[in-house]
């Protein structure tokens, strides 16, 4: 009895972890340039003297959807979307330089371009700095350039180059903060190919109907496992009493 109340107890454990995952995918779906996180469950031997064959079911959190999400048009200066592959360097709370998809950039205290999270947007030579300007605009090349205040359109100047990258998605790993990063803090070298599309925002990558599924999926499942468990107790109440009986 003891080991089916085990086994099943891991079991509800886990499938409460899966359900964790696919509710932040949830709560998500509305977050600009979110990259859905993807899990599995898999079977690992229970390690300790006993029977080999027995096992218990583990979930994974196995990498990140990097497939690319719906683009909306929003027609805001600031407002820039990646087509097909790449990244937007900024700058991690911690100073490290991390990657994001997501382009909903403010001007933030100081000047400085920002995530719509409040990530600093890092350029040629570190975070990009605005200065006041009559209109701003974000080239297909991350290229920003403003009209100075009180000059024409024909003095449009240059201020600074968004980084943007294109390192393999394989080796990117997402952090607490929901930003992209290549182990052992490796930085990744600017792309050309990478491309901007202004006025836009990419949205996230979430499927709604497929997420809605897999949670009432994990619901029926930890059910089951709860279920195992008042199962396992009847059983072991049922011979209790049958060895009670003299």
């Amino acid at each position: 009895m003891d080991e089916s109340v085990y086994l099943a107890m891991t079991g509800a454990k886990q499938t409460e972890y899966a359900q964790a995952i696919n509710s932040n995918n949830l709560a998500n779906v509305s977050t600009t340039g979110f990259r859905a996180d993807l899990h599995a469950f898999s079977s690992v031997p229970v390690q300790g003297p006993g029977i080999g064959s027995r096992i218990n079911a583990v979930v994974d959190a196995y990498g990140t959807d990097f497939s690319q999400g719906p683009i909306a048009q929003t027609g805001r200066d600031l407002d820039v979307a990646i087509q097909g592959r790449g990244f937007i360097a900024v700058q991690a709370p911690d100073g490290s330089e991390a990657y994001t998809r997501a382009g909903d950039f403010r001007i933030g205290a100081g000047g400085l371009l920002q995530t719509g999270a409040g990530h600093l947007v890092v350029g040629d030579g570190g975070p990009v700095a605005i200065p006041p300007n009559a209109s701003l605009v974000i080239g297909a090349d991350g290229t920003v350039s403003v009209q100075p205040l009180g000059q024409g359109p024909e003095t449009l100047a240059v201020v600074d180059r968004i980084k943007l990258v294109d390192p393999d998605p394989a080796e990117l790993a997402k952090g607490p903060d929901g930003l992209l990063r290549l182990p052992e803090d490796r930085v990744a070298e600017p792309s050309a190919d990478v491309s901007l599309t202004s006025g836009a925002l990419e949205q996230s990558n979430v499927n709604i109907a497929r997420t809605l599924v897999n949670m009432i999926e994990l619901a029926r499942q930890y059910e089951m496992q709860v279920n195992a468990i008042r199962n396992a107790k009847d059983n072991a109440d049922t011979s209790a009493q049958l060895l009670s009986v003299r």
